[in-house]
């Protein structure tokens, strides 16, 4: 990618996704961008990751170039007129811990990034690995994570995981007439093979009481992605 408004590397990159109704997203959806599905299944995922040695137009700045964040998200295509058919996401919302980071995104993204205090753990053995993510929001404590084997693994070529993963588009709602679109280019990714998963997540507390039946949810797959460096491009409009 020439000239990218941000540089970073994604590092394992933890995905709870969660089958439903597609019906509950429709009210989130951006103007021209439709539903993506697998296997005629609706997705929506809580993922966790870092950031790490961030820039913005090639600067990296103190307190902001590693960091955590969580999101959830869904998936949609978009039909270019030229390029035909584009698969991407949208966030329904974005956590870090760094405020200039929020304010840059909502500004000239209008994503819907929040500040919240956040923490990771990773622990690694010759055998095992395991990674932690969680904040903290209206005095409560959420979290998510997962243990997994210790060696990550290529993807088959179009499994679910692929699904999940290979999105290089973002779209946002600008307004009721106007989407946002910005892509995202990385390498494809490698997984571990994930053995055990704990979410303590109060998704109607953290996201809004039309979430809240992710609570008696549970996960209809679970990934971890080892990640890779990522670079963001400047987003226009489709529409």
């Amino acid at each position: 990618m020439q000239n990218p408004f941000l540089t970073a590397e994604w590092r394992r990159l933890l995905m709870l996704n969660y089958a439903i109704e597609s019906d509950v997203l429709l009210p989130y959806l951006p103007a021209g961008v439709e539903l993506d599905w697998w296997n005629d299944t609706c997705y929506v995922s809580l993922v966790g990751f870092r950031f790490v040695d961030t820039k913005v137009m090639g600067m990296g700045f103190p307190g902001h170039r590693n960091f955590p964040e969580i999101n959830l998200r869904f998936y949609v295509r978009y039909l270019d007129p030229e390029l035909g058919w584009k698969r991407g996401v949208v966030f329904l919302r974005e956590l870090v811990p760094v405020p200039t980071i929020t304010w840059v995104a909502n500004t000239l993204y209008r994503e819907r990034y929040k500040t919240v205090p956040m923490q990771y753990r990773w622990e690694e053995s010759k055998d095992q690995l395991e990674v932690e993510y969680s904040w903290k929001q209206q005095r409560r404590q959420h979290l998510f994570s997962c243990t997994a084997t210790a060696e990550a693994f290529d993807m088959p070529p179009g499994c679910e995981a692929e699904f999940i993963t290979e999105h290089y588009w973002g779209y946002a709602r600008w307004d009721a007439q106007r989407t946002m679109e910005y892509a995202v280019e990385h390498p494809r990714w490698q997984t571990y093979t994930v053995q055990d998963v704990n979410c303590a997540v109060d998704f109607g507390a953290a996201y809004g009481a039309e979430f809240a039946f992710l609570n008696g949810l549970a996960p209809k797959s679970v990934f971890l992605a080892e990640g890779s460096e990522i670079a963001v491009g400047k987003g226009h409009f489709i529409r």
